[in-house]
């Protein structure tokens, strides 16, 4: 009688010493980046309004500028990279941010926090496709997703200690403080940039194009059988997912569930140390498993965070409502833990690198609409009183979600593009 060995999950150290040496490096500086956004992201309206003198309507006009900006850009982005190279673009992208933050720092005037913002808005749309088409020319296929499950974990330790960091240091009647952070999170980029452009300087270089293959062009891409639903996967998960997480969970817990802001913090800070502790530990369980299979579980965990959120809203106790929505942040950072490794390296491991810039355009154009369209959805259902509506949204586009991981996508994808080793 024969035994069967079940190979051990990989380890973390394993996974180090067969990274290729670009790869190590990448991840040597992601959480240094990520400190500087850290720094920054919680007090951008704080700055603008607060500090700069800007009313709350400028200042929130202000802030639309890059995501709108980012998705305007993001199409002619991916079509850049597949034409010279992700490399270069992620450089010109560095400076855009590096510049824009610089200039934040002196925003004396709107029209200078607007200069300021139009850059880094430029420079934040064309990131993610560029970084994700690098990583993936360098990083083999057997390795991407535990590749972009350990850089999410730095990418929130980095967000997390900024964060903490950022408010400590931080006061409203000290401008030089806030000019301060701005600058140190335009510096926070320099090591990447200088990674770029001296050890890095042979990776993602301009693609080969025979003239014998067709010119590529979005069309082909979403001629893919796969990529449509994916595409909606995607813009399904972030409308559940992180559009309501920035936006419609505060918004809810403070108005619904009568919750402080002390208690917001705290949400927030479980949802970053839940993702640093766990996703090492959910990489070793979700490697060789189907990745469609493990987005439908997000799917469901998502689902269960929502609930909890809706349930404290039916609470007389104040200290129950605080503890439901601290759960409902950690149980949606599990969910975290499962999405981000899985989807990119779908997307990287159907592309290939004659459009792979396209690939990562588009899906992040697909996570980026939802950012614009939510807001104001969860505004207006919350607003009105109808929050249990809002909720049952959310729930049943979790269901939603799994029924296109498993239904719809499953069936158009190979078994390696889907994670089966």
């Amino acid at each position: 009688m024969s035994t069967i060995l079940t190979p051990a999950p990989p380890t973390l150290r394993s996974f180090w010493h067969d990274l290729p040496r670009e790869g190590r490096l990448l991840l040597s500086i992601v959480a240094i980046e990520f400190i500087g956004t850290g720094l920054v992201l919680p007090f951008a309206v704080v700055y603008l309004h607060q500090v700069r003198g800007f009313s709350l309507g400028t200042s929130g006009a202000l802030l639309a500028i890059p995501p709108l900006l980012g998705f305007a850009i993001v199409g002619p982005g991916g079509a850049l990279i597949d034409r010279i190279g992700a490399r270069r673009v992620l450089l010109a992208t560095l400076l855009l941010v590096m510049a824009g933050e610089a200039v934040l720092s002196m925003a004396s005037h709107v029209w200078i926090a607007a200069l300021g913002l139009v850059l880094a808005g430029l420079g934040q749309g064309l990131a993610w496709p560029s970084s994700q088409t690098l990583v993936a020319s360098v990083i083999p296929d057997g390795q991407r997703q535990r590749y972009f499950g350990v850089n999410f974990t730095l990418l929130n330790l980095g967000i997390g200690i900024g964060g903490i960091v950022g408010g400590v240091f931080v006061d409203v009647h000290h401008l030089w403080t806030f000019q301060s952070i701005y600058l140190a999170d335009a510096v926070s980029y320099v090591p990447a940039f200088v990674l770029l452009l001296v050890p890095l300087r042979h990776v993602a270089g301009r693609p080969e194009h025979h003239p014998d293959v067709p010119k590529a062009s979005y069309r082909e891409v979403l001629r893919r059988p796969a990529v449509p639903t994916l595409l909606l996967l995607t813009f399904c998960s972030a409308f559940v997912g992180y559009a309501q997480l920035n936006t419609g969970m505060p918004a809810f817990a403070t108005s619904v569930g009568r919750v402080s802001t002390h208690v917001l913090g705290f949400a927030f800070a479980f949802n970053t140390a839940v993702i640093v502790v766990l996703q090492l530990l959910v990489l070793q369980r979700i490697e060789g498993r189907r990745r469609t299979r493990v987005i439908a579980v997000m799917g469901a965990v998502w689902a269960l965070s929502w609930l909890c959120l809706g349930v404290s809203g039916m609470l007389p106790g104040r200290v129950l409502a605080a503890v439901l929505v601290c759960a409902m942040a950690s149980i949606f950072a599990f969910g975290e833990t499962l999405l981000q490794p899985t989807v990119p390296a779908i997307v990287n491991d159907l592309a290939d690198d004659r459009v792979r810039g396209r690939f990562n355009a588009l899906n992040s154009a697909s996570f980026q609409l939802p950012s614009m369209i939510a807001p104001p959805i969860a505004g207006a259902l919350i607003g009105s009183g109808n929050g249990w509506l809002y909720i049952g949204i959310l729930v049943v586009g979790c269901g939603v979600l799994g029924w296109l991981a498993i239904v719809r996508l499953e069936p158009q994808l190979s078994a390696r593009v889907n994670g089966v080793r």
